[in-house]
């Protein structure tokens, strides 16, 4: 399962190891994402912060992955157990969201999915929301002790695949760079926007329209953003498509822009 519906998942909730994470965020303000869920989420939804919670403490580019013996910990500190149902959802077409779907499918956790249309689907339908915080009993998620399906720099720079930029075009061609320290994107990288793989209401694209979008990526893409993070957009609409074989750079622009006199192409490729 990788997208569960809004009326699927009013069936499951109250069930017993269905486990739901608001995974609001705003890179802008990073206490931005607990004050809208503090405002009002998903009944028995707890909050997993981006920055605290999906983000490590050192490693390449502005989102690392924390170590996967802590993110375990993390895991079992949220309530997480071995046969849960993991459900994540933000207020974004699900770009939060897939960073957890995709670090858990990495440690090898096959019972997830991401909200398809998240919070404003449910609200826009009527469904319950409340501003009562849960208190998750710590579960058994087991202690898994590396990534799946990363790659590093030096990796990305071998040039054997084909690399995906998911970035917003003017950012990809280097017009506007609100955040890193150098405009552009990779040489040879293609841009598929993240946002192509959303309907205007925020829900997927059917899975034969996500998979004519990607069907001229090559075996083992290597998907790339800012620093890792909507890069997993990407991934998660191949795999709706049928297509488990894409790679993360995890440190994306944001690692490769900070190396001295890093390759950097501008326009259309």
């Amino acid at each position: 399962m990788a997208l569960i519906s809004t009326a699927e998942l009013a069936e499951r909730t109250g069930t017993r190891h269905l486990r739901l994470f608001d995974v609001r965020a705003d890179l802008a303000d990073p206490k931005e994402g607990r004050r809208r869920y503090e405002a009002g989420h998903l009944p028995n939804a707890v909050f997993v912060d981006l920055e605290a919670d999906l983000t490590g403490r050192e490693g390449p580019g502005r989102h690392p992955l924390p170590r996967p013996e802590e993110f375990s910990a993390i895991l079992r500190r949220l309530g997480v157990g071995a046969s849960d149902l993991v459900v994540a959802y933000d207020d974004v077409g699900g770009v939060w969201a897939s960073r957890l779907w995709w670090m858990l499918r990495s440690m090898g956790h096959t019972r997830l999915a991401v909200l398809d249309g998240g919070l404003p689907k449910w609200v826009a339908e009527g469904r319950p929301v409340t501003r009562a915080v849960p208190r998750p009993v710590p579960g058994d998620f087991p202690t898994v002790r590396e990534w799946r399906g990363v790659v590093d720099r030096s990796q990305v720079a071998a040039g054997s695949t084909t690399l995906v930029d998911v970035r917003i075009g003017e950012r990809y061609r280097g017009e506007h760079e609100p955040i890193d320290q150098l405009a552009g994107h990779i040489p040879s990288a293609i841009n598929l926007p993240y946002e192509g793989n959303l309907r205007p209401d925020g829900t997927f694209l059917d899975v034969g329209d996500l998979a004519a979008r990607y069907a001229g990526v090559g075996e083992q893409p290597i998907f790339y953003c800012g620093s890792g993070v909507s890069a997993c957009h990407g991934i998660l609409a191949m795999h709706v498509a049928g297509r488990d074989d894409a790679l993360l750079y995890e440190g994306s622009w944001s690692d490769w822009s900070r190396q001295q006199h890093a390759p950097v192409a501008t326009g259309d490729e």
